[in-house]
């Protein structure tokens, strides 16, 4: 009996908390409603006097309540408010479920609308950009129906977790939309246009999605619910899913070989000669077990894939420098900046360990991609990112890299996932006689995005053939790609390279943009070009202090950081003790 009441109990306390949500969820949108409310219920007053008028209104309350944090209310409402009142919903995780339902089948149905465009593939830089489209349409509609599951699958108990892949996931299919549009940047004819009025409901509607989870995620996180449920016990059964991948990465990054699934070697030592070949073993997506592919020094000319079904793929080689794989697909010979990739990650779980990625197209070819990441919790440990512009795109999801190296001239470090780096190098290399340089260019297009470009600790420095004409090109910190770039920079050593301004603004036809509503920091730099009394003074340059730099610290930026700790890969959650700075390199 006693056991059976403890049991009620916490049923009772898991309806309580559950109602609680329900009223949290409600608050967190309505607290300015009724200053606001006449934006929207206007273009609606006609239409209720005509209807029944009781279901309708509450209907139509319970909407407006749900769309109220979003940017495009009106498209928000219209695109809820039929299936809303057919079914005479009000309940609000029903209604988002609707939004996320009606979001899915517009991007489906504009898919289905590229097909039309025939005229776009007699261009061929038209029809790659097409192309890409298509395949990022795909993986936003993937990304959308994961975040569907997720709700469905609703644990109190993991709550912050859940809401934070949420945020993440639709994050990444808004990011998969805005690329598709980035694409047809240059195109001849209208090919832009065309493609920019097919997709703005769908990109509006996956705005409006982000919006209204990010702002209930806020509100709970706020609430601390977890706190109400303690610490989540092992039930008898279960192993924790990190414990194999924690003895295999220690065993790695020990004196010990590793021990493969497979072994890739030039010279025909191992079982496949080329990585494209040692991944056609990789087991279905159902299997959490690393899969190992030891790839054994040399230079791999092949351009590789890890599918979105390919997860928990671990490439380990003999050093950044030793084990690389490189190609040379660039922009200049009519591909998009998505295509040029050498090497493109789309599984979730995907890590690295001294590897090398490298685009040699050269600075004359612009925009060429070494590594273009977007699984979800990819690491990447003492690796080598080798290029011109555009080198490392960390295009979406949660990504963390350890001890690695990037080097490249312009916008070198690029995108809009979650990122962090830890104790990374950046080189900065000799571009063209008529070219500066610039760190990076992350890409957060909507305010609610939980992404940005975190530095801590490493260094930004010139390579060698770089450093005797430095002061001949201006080198920058970051500039702002889309409206609400936001990168920091924090505990990181900035040589006498970077410019005084620190930051350069992104040109447009109509002149910069970005500087005010992108947020850039620098947080306990040193070096003779961290001084910050000459920086840029933009509305977008922020001075943070203590409290807010934790915020980008690993453990709270990616809302718990177990996923990184737990595999063996050195990580540091927190920002360390600040004491006085020697010119080295930060090593914790």
């Amino acid at each position: 009996m006693a056991g059976g009441d403890a049991q009620k109990g916490r049923r009772i306390a898991i309806i309580g908390v559950s109602t609680l949500l329900l009223v949290a969820m409600v608050v967190a949108v309505t607290i300015s409603i009724n200053q606001n409310q006449n934006d929207v219920k206007d273009d609606f007053k006609d239409d209720l006097a005509d209807n029944k008028k009781n279901h309708v209104a509450s209907t139509l309350k319970a909407v407006q309540t749900i769309c109220h944090p979003t940017t495009y209310k009106k498209e928000c409402v219209e695109s809820l408010v039929v299936e809303a009142e057919a079914g005479n919903v009000t309940d609000p995780k029903e209604l988002i479920k609707i939004a996320f339902n009606v979001t899915i089948n517009k991007i489906g149905e504009k898919l289905k609308e590229t097909e039309m465009f025939s005229e776009i593939e007699k261009d061929p830089r038209s029809k790659d950009a097409l192309d890409t489209c298509k395949q990022l349409m795909h993986l936003s509609i993937g990304e959308f129906t994961r975040s569907l599951d997720g709700i469905s699958e609703f644990d109190l108990k993991h709550m912050n977790q859940i809401l934070m892949n949420l945020k993440v996931w639709l994050n990444g299919a808004v990011t998969y939309m805005d690329t598709c549009l980035d694409g047809f940047e240059n195109t001849t004819g209208d090919a832009s246009k065309k493609m920019k009025h097919l997709l703005t409901s769908s990109i509006h509607m996956s705005s409006n999605v982000l919006a209204i989870v990010s702002n209930f995620a806020d509100t709970v996180s706020d609430m601390n619910v977890s706190k109400l449920f303690g610490r989540r016990l092992l039930q008898d059964s279960e192993i924790p899913s990190w414990v194999e991948h924690r003895i295999l990465l220690d065993a790695m990054t020990n004196k010990s070989k590793p021990k493969p699934n497979v072994t890739v070697a030039l010279d025909g030592s191992g079982d496949f000669k080329s990585i494209n070949e040692a991944l056609k073993k990789v087991p279905g997506e159902e299997d959490e077990t690393p899969f190992v592919i030891y790839i054994k020094a040399g230079v791999y000319r092949e351009y590789v894939e890890v599918l979105k079904n390919m997860t928990h793929i671990v490439f380990v080689g003999d050093g950044g420098k030793k084990s690389i794989i490189t190609g040379n697909k660039n922009y200049m010979d009519g591909v998009t900046t998505y295509h040029t990739t050498t090497v493109a990650i789309q599984g979730d779980h995907f890590t690295a360990i001294n590897m090398g990625f490298e685009n040699s197209a050269g600075p004359q070819k612009h925009q060429a991609v070494a590594l273009r990441v977007q699984g979800d919790k990819t690491i990447f440990f003492n690796c080598s990112m080798d290029g011109y512009q555009d080198t490392l795109y960390v295009h979406a999801m949660r990504q963390f890299y350890r001890d690695c190296t990037i080097s490249g001239t312009i916008d070198f470090v690029f995108g809009n996932a979650e990122s962090v780096f830890q104790n990374c190098k950046f080189v900065v290399r000799k571009p063209m006689s008529n070219q500066q340089c610039i760190v990076t260019a992350q890409g957060r297009k909507e305010i609610t995005g939980p992404s940005a470009i975190v530095i801590q600790g490493g260094s930004i420095v010139a390579d060698p053939e770089f450093y005797p004409v430095r002061f001949d090109h201006k080198s920058y910190l970051a500039r702002p790609w889309k409206n609400f770039s936001r990168t920091i920079i924090m505990d990181t050593f900035i040589d006498d390279l970077i410019h005084p301004d620190g930051f350069f603004p992104w040109h447009t036809e109509v002149g910069p943009i970005n500087m005010d509503t992108c947020f850039y920091a620098e947080y306990h730099n040193y070096g003779p070009g961290s001084n910050k009394s000459k920086r840029v003074k933009w509305a977008g340059i922020y001075n943070i202090n203590s409290k807010a730099a934790h915020r980008f610290a690993p453990s709270k930026f990616f809302h718990g950081g177990d996923w990184i700790k737990d595999t063996g890969i050195p990580y540091f959650p927190t920002i360390p003790e600040h004491k006085k700075h020697k010119k080295t390199v930060l090593k914790w």
